[in-house]
């Protein structure tokens, strides 16, 4: 497996809405890593972000940033259904690749891509930056701790209208397109929490999943309940609805254990409320204003042999094969 020593150097393919704020300014402000190339489609639109954010050079063309000399790692930000033939062409050329999620459409694209990072002695991270964040350590560590106790059950409801604001909008709207997608609005959202599910209790030992398009809006599943069964007796039931009112949204997670209860939102604060017959601790954490800055920094680690993966693809496939359990249901 090849090793990078010095500073990384990334490319972006798809300087896109995630770049602006969550990933992009992060390359940058990470010890022995700069940001000196980006790519889009729209050359004006790749040249505007280049300047804006003091990107040295910019593309239309992915196989040119791929291929600039000085570019040594590259981050694939583009929507799911080309991030396999772009990890290829970056793996093919020597460089370790950070995909965006979802990692890809499905499972079995997922297993390609492994396999393509063997063939190529590459190295590849998957960005469930959450695991990087805060919040998500502390909720870990209470549980591990046992703080509640033996964990039971986990309730997790995202409920949300059809136009959300927790989920970035674009002008083509590529979420709600399958082909592009892998799915629904589920795809581009439970990513997130399923994999923080897999990061806490480990893989599931049953899974079951229902997907139905209740609002008619799109032809991709508007409504999505999984249920898993984790070791040690521990049972999860989440729904995903995008066709609620604005009045009834809700963004709640809650770990229950035999000792009290762990309650926290995925997506809209950063605040963990525990509690225990000792009575109730909130928890005020915060978010780093680019979200995805303590991963990448575990990514730039990685990528410099200097840390283990903080995400990998056979991790990831553990989420894409219980997302793959309600596409099939639909």
């Amino acid at each position: 497996m090849k090793k990078n020593s010095g500073t990384v150097n990334w490319g972006i393919i798809g300087c896109g809405d995630v770049c602006e704020v969550k990933s992009g300014p992060a390359f940058n402000k990470v010890d022995s890593s700069n940001l000196v190339a980006v790519m889009r489609r729209n050359l004006d639109k790749a040249k505007d972000f280049a300047q804006r954010h003091g990107v040295p050079k910019f593309y239309a063309d992915a196989a040119e940033l791929i291929n600039d000399t000085e570019v040594n790692a590259v981050y694939i930000a583009t929507p799911p259904s080309s991030h396999e033939a772009y990890l290829e062409m970056s793996l093919k050329a020597g460089k370790p690749v950070y995909v965006e999620k979802p990692v890809t459409v499905n499972s079995v694209s997922v297993e390609r891509m492994m396999e393509m990072e063997k063939r190529y002695d590459g190295k590849v991270s998957v960005a469930h930056y959450r695991r990087g964040l805060p919040l998500f350590n502390k909720i870990k560590q209470l549980v591990n701790d046992e703080v509640i106790g033996k964990v039971k059950l986990i309730l997790l409801r995202t409920l949300q209208p059809p136009v959300s604001k927790i989920i970035t909008q674009t002008e083509d709207n590529w979420r709600i397109n399958p082909e592009i997608s892998g799915g629904g609005l589920f795809h581009d959202l439970s990513p997130h929490q399923l994999d923080i599910m897999y990061w806490i209790f480990g893989t599931p030992q049953q899974v079951y999943a229902q997907a139905a398009n209740q609002g008619k809006l799109y032809n991709a599943p508007d409504l999505t309940m999984v249920q898993l069964v984790f070791s040690n007796d521990i049972y999860f039931d989440g729904v995903w609805n995008f066709n609620v009112a604005e009045t009834a949204t809700s963004d709640s997670c809650e770990i229950i254990g035999d000792k009290g209860s762990i309650r926290f939102s995925f997506f809209r604060i950063s605040t963990i409320e525990l509690i225990t017959e000792a009575g109730r601790e909130t928890f005020e954490l915060e978010y780093p204003v680019n979200i995805q800055q303590p991963h990448i920094h575990n990514v730039v680690k990685f990528f410099r042999g200097e840390g283990s993966n903080p995400c990998s693809l056979e991790e990831a496939l553990v989420t894409m094969k219980v997302m793959d359990k309600a596409t099939d249901s639909f």
